[in-house]
């Protein structure tokens, strides 16, 4: 998919979201209450995400960015 494709797609996505919002006033309450699902769960899954990748870049490289050494993999050698 190109550039332009994509940029024509997540247009036409965001016109029909702006369209679903103008009608939701008019709406019949089991619509409003399936939309708030809907956006809930969109909202959810994004903060869950950031929440994950922070949390995994954390421990990963500490606050500062440097890799922590206590997160080292060490070979573990047969005592002889």
């Amino acid at each position: 998919m190109s550039s332009e494709g994509f940029l024509k797609e997540i247009q036409d996505i965001g016109e029909k979201f702006l369209l679903k919002l103008q009608k939701l006033p008019k709406a019949e309450p089991v619509e409003i209450a399936c939309f708030s699902v809907v956006l809930l769960f969109i909202v959810t899954v994004l903060v869950l995400t950031i929440i994950a990748c922070s949390c995994c870049c954390y421990s990963c490289c500490g606050c500062d960015g440097r890799p922590d050494p206590r997160h080292r993999k060490s070979q573990v050698r047969p005592a002889a």
